[in-house]
């Protein structure tokens, strides 16, 4: 397999592999340009197809993490026929190579307590080749860390990471363009809630510093229900139905 790093030069001509539109992919890809000179890395495989990597310097990280001078993983995706080849195991071996020449601390991602949760990184793939848990959400959610130091620091979560809650009630959403699929999903459970009813207030993060004190270990999409954290899984308007009590 053969791949590819996504830069300002070339993401114009390539396809963004998490995109299921040409409007969501631009959504991206406006929100990759800004990130790049943050030193965001995006490696694909040549082959279209969900599989790739996404990482940046954990200070620039859009999560409430204290990880100073770790590489922090956004995204390590394989899907469909892709799987089962070590295309995982290119792309995580590729971030490492990156982190030793950048000189950094060891890399670490989101993942789960126990079994694996939808837009989270493998708890068991992750413990295969090296990680450790780091911390732990109140949420379930873990920061999952790969030291290149004997002495390196572990990384935690900021408490509003670790203790997710807010004050609201009703549903509460937080959302970053970070994610693809939120550009499609979020407006149709925008009006699933306004047809049903349902309180609902959407809070759309723009910026690295408000990511990084949000009050949800995952900030690329954050639903609350009367102050208590529900899930980090992107809802379609049907799910958030059922979550609201209502058969669509």
């Amino acid at each position: 397999m053969n791949y590819i790093r996504i830069t300002n030069e070339n993401i114009d001509a390539e396809h963004i592999c998490c995109a299921m539109s040409n409007k969501q992919s631009d959504g991206k890809k406006q929100w990759l340009r800004q990130r790049f000179e943050e030193g965001l890395v995006f490696f694909r495989s040549e082959e279209r197809g969900k599989c790739f990597i996404e990482y940046i310097p954990a200070e620039n990280a859009w999560v409430p993490i204290t990880a100073e001078g770790y590489l922090f993983i956004n995204c390590l995706w394989i899907a469909g026929s892709m799987k089962g080849h070590g295309y995982s195991n290119d792309l995580l071996e590729e971030c490492l190579r990156d982190a030793r020449a950048q000189g950094r601390k060891g890399l670490c991602i989101l993942s789960s307590e126990k079994r694996k949760k939808e837009f989270l990184a493998d708890p068991k793939y992750l413990s295969y080749k090296g990680f450790s848990v780091a911390d732990t959400s109140e949420a379930g959610i873990t920061l999952m860390y790969l030291p290149l130091e004997p002495a390196a620091q572990v990384p935690k979560f900021k408490d509003c990471a670790k203790h997710p809650k807010i004050d609201e009630g009703g549903f509460v959403l937080y959302y970053t363009d970070q994610c693809p699929f939120t550009y499609y999903w979020v407006p149709r459970v925008q009006e699933a809630a306004k047809e049903h009813g349902i309180p609902l207030k959407v809070i759309h993060i723009t910026d690295k510093e408000t990511a990084q004190n949000a009050p949800a270990p995952v900030t690329t999409y954050a639903l609350f229900r009367d102050g208590k954290f529900v899930t980090q899984a992107i809802q379609s308007d049907k799910k958030f139905l059922a979550l609201a009590g209502i058969q669509a």
